[in-house]
């Protein structure tokens, strides 16, 4: 069953975060993980790349790490765009390597429940099956200019 997120939780986790860790990025301007954190970039969020295969390569200004534990100083929140199966290992190392982390962020068509769990038993908030990007283009109104119904009312009387 599909957890349930309130605009204002998610609006809450997207005003507090600065620094987010985007793992599975892409070098590729097609794929998604590259124009997700392309756009979080220019929205003002300091990215860092992780990806393996890229690492020490540049991208939007910021070196590739191989991993979230090659990472200097914390993150606010890690941003996941690996497969469901895959998650475990990265919460995991999140939650060793980055002790103020706020918020793991599972990308759409990623959920994984324990990961979730062992997430949350640390006191850190987890969105599964969600981007941030059309999150944040939905609730701070970016997305009514395109004539999207957000679902977001914001005309004040």
């Amino acid at each position: 069953m599909a957890e349930i997120y309130s605009d204002s939780h998610l609006r809450e986790i997207l005003t507090r975060t600065r620094r987010v860790a985007v793992v599975g990025v892409s070098m590729n301007p097609v794929r998604p993980s590259f124009y997700v954190a392309r756009y979080l970039s220019l929205k003002k969020f300091d990215v860092v790349p992780v990806n393996p295969g890229h690492a020490g390569e540049r991208l939007f200004g910021q070196r590739v790490m191989a991993r979230l534990g090659d990472i200097e100083g914390g993150v606010d929140m890690v941003d996941i765009f690996r497969r469901s199966e895959h998650v475990g290992p990265i919460v995991e190392e999140a939650l060793a390597v980055f002790p103020g982390l706020r918020t793991i962020w599972m990308q759409i068509g990623v959920e994984n429940a324990e990961a979730a769990a062992l997430a949350r038993a640390r006191g850190v908030d987890v969105v599964m099956n969600r981007c941030p990007k059309i999150e944040y283009q939905r609730l701070f109104g970016e997305l009514r200019m395109g004539g999207f119904n957000t679902g977001v009312i914001s005309s004040k009387l």
